[in-house]
């Protein structure tokens, strides 16, 4: 039986937050972020996908299990349903990406997800956008 399912991701918002990216969601380690990671929803995370409990990875390294992430910023909160793969490895240091194809590499933390960057609300991606707002990601992965 698996134990450890969740897990909680810290990070902050940016200024040039756009999540205008229309087929993936990053969260990164790097306080920076330039125009061209129009990807990227939020940075300064406290892990990317290697940092991970060893069982919650072993979990999503699964194609049956499903992953439910949970932004929440200020008073806005958004989820994305997305999949594990068996060709997940988890290693990527700094990064993690949804994605709604089943392009896997090591910053690959779900596939076929419902939602990239592009369609999360504009609400939540003005908050993003602000360098003073905490943002929580929740991930609960179920099957």
């Amino acid at each position: 039986m698996h134990k450890n399912l969740n897990e909680v991701v810290s990070g902050q918002g940016h200024a040039n937050v756009l999540a205008t990216h229309k087929t993936t969601l990053e969260f990164t380690k790097d306080a920076h972020l330039s125009k061209m990671g129009d990807c990227i929803a939020t940075v300064a995370t406290d892990k990317a996908v290697a940092d991970l409990n060893e069982e919650f990875k072993k979990s999503l390294a699964n194609d049956s299990a499903r992953l439910t992430i949970t932004i929440e910023v200020g008073p806005f909160s958004e989820k994305i349903q997305a999949y594990g793969s068996s060709r997940l490895t988890l290693t990527h240091r700094k990064e993690m990406v949804i994605r709604k194809s089943d392009y896997v590499c090591s910053r690959t933390l779900a596939v076929r997800a419902d939602k990239a960057a592009s369609e999360l609300s504009r609400s939540l991606v003005q908050k993003l956008k602000d360098p003073e707002q905490k943002v929580r990601i929740s991930l609960a992965i179920s099957f």
